[in-house]
């Protein structure tokens, strides 16, 4: 067997988290996987949302990289990743430690750290990177308000300025300003050895599906021509699905709307009534089940309004 069969065998046997299990405190290149990648970590402090991005030419690269929790902070571990920088930076932050102490409080436990590459953002802001001497070059860092952003086995220090300016010329929410560093970073050169998986973590408390846990966005492509499009692509839906409404730009079911919405659910199935256009019980219901089958539950709302994501919706699927 030839050693790139072997490596072949070797991927299609493990799943990426038991390749990324090789990383421990204590380790240097030894055992630990090389997550060569671009990344960036940030807090929106309009919303206390923290976030990862992330792009690689690695598989998987969400499996190991992006950590984040509500209130705490945010944490990408990348080139001979140590996996542990995740947990036990998150833990010093939640005791009060600022994102740059924890950092070096476990890049200095950890005798492989030269061989490592992290970024962290706290739940105040405050932002540090680091890059061990011995990472496979281009690598660097570069922190800025509220954001920390490096990479390794790059085309040059430009990927990593190119994030820094995108996000700050940004707007928006924190997921979109972190997908446009990506995509900045993308186009100045990005990950020397070319393109496989990205990934968007974003924390919120009470943000998670049903207003239950913190996470809000979870992203990940794990293998793809083009990861970072397909990113923005995946956010797209995760707006579509799991977005909030505007209370600016809801509709209020008149009569109009209302006889619109009844033939469209009487086609489907869901109202059984008399096109009247009347915003009973019966249509209230028919038009909650329809947003329920179409995936759209988090956007029913309890008056007698219509998101408009969803109304377009309609009109386009059920015209």
């Amino acid at each position: 067997m030839t050693h790139r069969m072997a490596v072949r065998v070797l991927r299609a046997a493990l799943p990426a988290a038991l390749l990324l299990a090789g990383a421990s405190a204590g380790g240097g290149r030894k055992g630990s996987p090389l997550i060569a990648t671009f990344s960036i970590v940030a807090f929106d402090p309009a919303t206390g949302d923290l976030g990862v991005a992330v792009t690689s030419k690695f598989p998987a690269v969400g499996n190991g990289v992006p950590w984040a929790k509500a209130g705490v902070g945010a944490v990408a571990t990348q080139a001979a990743a140590n996996l542990a920088f995740g947990e036990d930076g998150l833990a010093l932050m939640s005791r009060g430690l600022s994102a740059e102490q924890a950092l070096k409080k476990v890049t200095d436990a950890d005798t492989g750290r030269e061989e490592r590459q992290a970024g962290m953002v706290d739940a105040k802001g405050d932002a540090a990177t680091f890059t061990g001497k011995n990472c496979f070059s281009w690598a660097g860092g570069k922190t800025g308000k509220h954001y920390a952003a490096q990479g390794n086995i790059l085309t040059g220090p430009e990927t990593v300025e190119a994030m820094a300016r995108a996000y700050e010329a940004s707007t928006g929410e924190l997921p979109d300003r972190l997908v446009t560093a990506l995509e900045a970073g993308q186009a100045a050169g990005g990950d020397r050895r070319g393109r496989e998986s990205a990934a968007l973590l974003v924390v919120r408390k009470g943000a998670g599906y049903g207003g239950k846990g913190d996470r809000w966005v979870d992203l990940r492509v794990d293998d793809h021509p083009d990861p970072v499009k397909e990113l923005r692509r995946l956010l797209g839906v995760h707006h579509l699905y799991f977005g909030r409404t505007d209370r600016s730009k809801v509709h209020k079911i008149d009569e109009p709307l209302a006889r619109e919405l009844q033939r469209v659910l009487s086609r489907r199935g869901f109202y059984k009534g008399e096109i009247n256009g009347k915003y009973d019980g019966p249509t209230r219901k028919a038009l909650e089940d329809y947003m329920g089958w179409e995936n759209l539950e988090e956007r029913i709302q309890k008056d007698d309004t219509l998101d408009d994501v969803v109304l377009q919706y309609i009109r386009t699927h059920e015209s």
